[in-house]
């Protein structure tokens, strides 16, 4: 990648800002504490992640769908890619690769999201030492993990947390690249942040926070082009991913336009953010630690809310790294707190163990199956009791094929009454399903159907078969017996004496 000449210059000294003086060496960290400020928060998050890592023996239906395509084999996974979920498609392939390395079950599943996280707060914590000094490192590094979207996530079969990581990871090299430039250095900015997208494309905000956060430091003129070159190679390399996720956009067509919980649940961390933010903080590194992490903290979701309103495509998962920028803030404000009478360190240590003591009942409850929209275990369990072998299945919506595809032994001896072609040989996540004439007729040779169901008032799905099956089920069948499970509702029906 080509560098401006001013930014690498041969046998020239880099002409960055000067470096801030050295504290007496009476207050310099030992080596024990430099490593404190990356490997106590390491050790937290990960025991966070571990602790209660099955949640239950559950899996909610994003979990099970990072399950089942993981567990297709590589060709089978690019023919998915075509049809649907190319924005994770990086993301299933690692899974890919982990579940052939040790296929763990749930542990498996979750496990990379929880080291992605222990890393995560590692280099938040070196990231709060490189530009406000190791105590705000180390207190940025234990506040992030405590973050109860950040707990979620680190337990979750999903990309957050590895998308998390990247963007700190990709963080580190900017600094590096404004405070020793190099072309190398340019280069792997580059890399890091193009992985980060390829593992969730809205991982681009981040790379244009990064942007923001050097103009707002004014030395955008100076790094400004080295800094654009990097982004467009990053624009170059998701510009397929982002074309082929436009024609599988009706796969997140149930978003809706941000409503007041969204817009309230930005609007409480921007505020922490800026409430943090004011007044002095300390300043050691080449970018001032309030300009980078209020980037990261506003930018991504602020940018991402605004687009919303024209096309819903907000959930605050798809920005998780903004937390970053959140605990950096918290981080430098609690040791600016420290160094004053006013408030003297015990306050301040014990004003941090009471915020983990306040979460501690979400923690628990986080750990626990009622914690996510619903349960496709659960779900199959229930199908199995109330079903006997010989009946008929239909989910109703088609999209409910989750607890059949994450526990098919719960359905085993039951008929699928409207599948035409399983999930893997069609190349789609579900399957596909017959057209609503013969699933009529199937349904009509059954005495008993077991139907699993969205929950009550959810919206119904207007296409010809799901209009067909409900018609079916009103007309010639009766309830015989219902039940609600996280997030799904399964119902048995019979013909009259069937039951």
């Amino acid at each position: 990648m080509a560098v401006s000449p001013a930014l690498d210059t041969a046998g020239a000294a880099p002409r960055t800002r000067p470096a801030p003086p050295e504290p007496p060496a009476s207050r310099r960290p030992g080596r024990a504490g430099r490593a404190a400020v990356w490997l106590v928060p390491a050790g937290l998050a990960l025991a966070l992640g571990l602790w209660g890592i099955r949640r239950g023996n559950s899996i909610w239906r994003d979990e099970s769908t990072t399950y089942q395509v993981a567990h297709r084999s590589v060709g089978e996974i690019l023919h998915l890619l075509g049809d649907a979920d190319v924005v994770h498609g990086l993301y299933y392939l690692f899974m890919h690769g982990v579940f052939a390395l040790w296929d763990g079950g749930l542990v498996a599943l979750r496990l990379p999201s929880v080291l992605a996280m222990a890393a995560a707060a590692a280099g938040i914590g070196l990231l709060g030492q490189r530009l406000a000094g190791p105590r705000a490192g180390l207190a940025a590094g234990l506040v992030f993990p405590l973050f109860p979207a950040v707990q979620r996530y680190a337990q979750e079969g999903r990309s957050y947390a590895l998308v998390c990581a990247a963007v700190v990871a990709a963080t580190h090299l900017l600094l590096s690249a404004v405070t020793r430039p190099r072309k190398r250095t340019w280069a792997g900015y580059a890399a890091v942040a193009a992985l980060a997208c390829l593992l969730h494309e809205f991982a681009i905000l981040a790379v244009a926070a990064h942007g923001v956060a050097l103009y707002r430091a004014r030395v955008g003129a100076r790094f400004g082009w080295a800094w654009g070159q990097s982004a467009s190679v990053v624009a170059l390399v998701l510009a397929p991913l982002v074309i082929v996720s436009q024609q599988q956009a009706a796969l997140v067509g149930w978003i809706s336009p941000p409503g007041p919980l969204e817009l309230l649940g930005f609007g409480v961390i921007a505020l922490a953010g800026l409430v943090c933010a004011r007044g002095p903080l300390p300043a050691h590194g080449p970018v001032p630690l309030r300009d980078l992490a209020l980037a990261l903290l506003i930018l991504p979701p602020a940018a991402l809310l605004a687009v919303s309103y024209l096309h819903p495509l907000y959930v605050d998962r798809y920005v998780l790294y903004a937390y970053a920028g959140l605990a950096l803030l918290i981080g430098a404000r609690l040791d600016a707190l420290s160094r004053t009478a006013a408030v003297p360190r015990a306050l301040a240590g014990g004003l941090a163990v009471a915020t983990a003591a306040a979460l501690l009942p979400y923690s628990l409850q986080l750990r626990t199956p009622q914690s996510r929209l619903d349960d496709p275990l659960a779900a199959a369990r229930s199908v199995r009791e109330l079903s006997r072998p010989g009946d008929g299945v239909l989910f109703l919506p088609a999209r409910r094929r989750e607890p059949i595809m994450s526990s098919p032994a719960d359905f085993r001896g039951l008929r699928e009454l409207a599948l035409a072609r399983p999930a893997i040989p069609s190349g789609t996540l579900h399957g596909i399903e017959l057209p609503a004439p013969l699933i009529r007729a199937r349904m009509l040779t059954a005495g008993r159907i077991v139907t699993v169901n969205d929950p009550p008032r959810r919206p119904l799905d207007d296409t010809p078969q799901e209009r067909v099956k409900r018609e079916v089920l009103a007309e010639h069948f009766h309830r015989c017996a219902v039940r609600d499970v996280t997030g799904m509702r399964i119902v048995l029906y019979g013909r009259a004496g069937k039951c």
